[in-house]
């Protein structure tokens, strides 16, 4: 399969489609919570979905064009006023008015994350899960599981907070997005989600719990949600990983490239005073 070529365009609609993504769930969270919120900026959005909620970040900056100290200050006052450090994703293909303005006001890179791709083919079909696996879309009865599954498989050992399991139901029930669950012998052993936006399938917060890992959970989960992109007529897959990890072996295996790699940019707030 040809290999893709990344550019501007095809880089403002990886991004952009996140970003989207992350602004539906924080809309989804103001009918249960107050204080979420999603700005446009620059180009792109800052969303705040609680404090230190990973959907918690600014995406998309600096794709559409230069980015201005008035709009940069925006973007500092929407993390401020709630008293939560501003995290910017910031894509290498960016104006570089963003990273001039990163470096002016003392922003520290905090993360790496590699952002890959592949095509689909018109009609691809992929292989089912192995034995003892299934792979299943969630409805809203199957949500709480689904959460606690995903969350547990991010968090490893540690408990999961009931608040990351109130952000990551409002992510799965926006508009736009689709939860897989994986069993193994019919036992819950991981999941993650789908995004279709704009011709493009998203990938994105997939897990497996500890005691399931190496058994083909993971890859049951990429094959069944690259199917489904497939029969949405989606051209492009996208995934994120971490350099050099498990994750990402695993992920090239199903013929993904590495189209580029975002770095996590972050500033802490003196605290306010009583």
């Amino acid at each position: 399969m040809e290999p893709l070529f990344v550019d501007l365009a095809l880089a403002r609609r990886v991004e952009l489609a996140e970003a989207q993504a992350a602004a539906c769930a924080a809309q989804a969270t103001t009918r249960t919570r107050t204080g979420a919120a999603v700005e446009r900026i620059a180009g792109g959005f800052a969303v705040y979905c609680g404090a230190n909620s990973p959907v918690t970040q600014a995406i998309g900056l600096g794709l559409s064009g230069a980015v201005s100290d008035e709009q940069f200050q925006q973007l500092e006052n929407f993390y401020r006023s709630r008293n939560e450090p501003v995290r910017i994703e910031a894509c290498p293909l960016a104006d570089a008015t963003l990273f001039e303005l990163l470096g002016k006001h003392g922003y520290r890179a905090t993360e790496f994350t590699n952002v890959m791709a592949r095509r689909i083919a018109n009609g691809e079909e992929f292989d089912a899960p192995g034995k003892g696996i299934t792979v299943e879309t969630v409805g809203e009865k199957q949500i709480d599981l689904w959460a606690l599954t995903v969350a547990q498989g991010f968090a490893e050992k540690q408990p999961v907070s009931g608040e990351i399991l109130e952000v990551m139901k409002m992510f799965a029930l926006a508009p736009g997005i689709e939860c897989y669950l994986a069993k193994l012998d019919g036992k819950p052993a991981g999941g993650g989600t789908l995004s279709l936006r704009d011709g493009l399938a998203g990938l994105f917060g997939a897990s497996t719990l500890p005691t399931f890992r190496k058994r083909g959970v993971q890859s049951a989960l990429l094959r069944a949600r690259l199917g489904r992109g497939a029969a949405a007529g989606c051209s492009v897959a996208v995934c994120l990983a971490q350099p050099g990890s498990s994750s990402q072996r695993n992920i090239l295996r199903h013929g993904f490239q590495v189209l580029y790699t975002r770095v996590k940019f972050e500033r802490d707030w003196e605290p306010k005073q009583a």
